[in-house]
């Protein structure tokens, strides 16, 4: 992972006092994006905040994490993009497979490199957690994303889901992407 040097762009694990951040930054992303708008009504930031602080504090797992992929302010570091890793748990997962679960880089701050070294710091920490396969869920919408992870060596691997809201007000449509992350 990225060290943490004043001035300089950083990748880490989150700390729960970044709970509130990461979850402004989620509702940032969702309302500016119509496919994800619908999910904000079932959740509250209060909500939010509170899943984020639990996940990071107290997560089920030792292999799941929170990055965060931190900007230098004159008012200390901030949040600008985070990432949510474990192991997979498709049906079709061997041991080795992990999942990005969640990626998010703050609107504002895309194209500066934030999301280039949260994904570096995504694999370096599945491969030291000894994963081989990583694999990642994305809306089959998401041509830009899509684009960037293509860049980075992933591909789809011909497995899809619709996921949504319980009461079917949200559907979302999704891809399953890999890569090999072995040594």
């Amino acid at each position: 992972m990225s060290g943490t040097t004043a001035g300089t762009p950083s990748v880490r694990l989150a700390l729960p006092a970044e709970a509130g951040a990461i979850a402004a930054l989620q509702r940032r992303v969702w309302q500016a994006d119509p496919d994800l708008h619908g999910l904000l009504e079932s959740m509250s930031v209060e909500e939010m905040t509170q899943t984020w602080w639990r996940a990071i504090a107290t997560p089920p797992l030792a292999e799941l994490r929170v990055l965060v992929a931190l900007d230098p302010g004159a008012e200390g570091p901030r949040v600008r993009a985070f990432a949510t890793i474990g192991p997979s748990e498709d049906q079709d997962a061997e041991p080795t497979d992990a999942l990005v679960a969640e990626f998010v880089v703050d609107l504002d701050h895309r194209g500066l490199g934030h999301g280039s070294r949260l994904l570096n710091a995504v694999v370096d920490t599945l491969r030291a957690d000894r994963f081989t396969r990583a694999t990642w869920w994305l809306r089959s919408t998401d041509d830009t994303l899509r684009a960037f992870l293509s860049a980075a060596g992933w591909q789809a691997d011909g497995a899809h889901r619709q996921t949504g809201t319980e009461d079917g007000t949200v559907q979302i449509r999704e891809i399953r992407l890999h890569t090999w992350i072995g040594e």
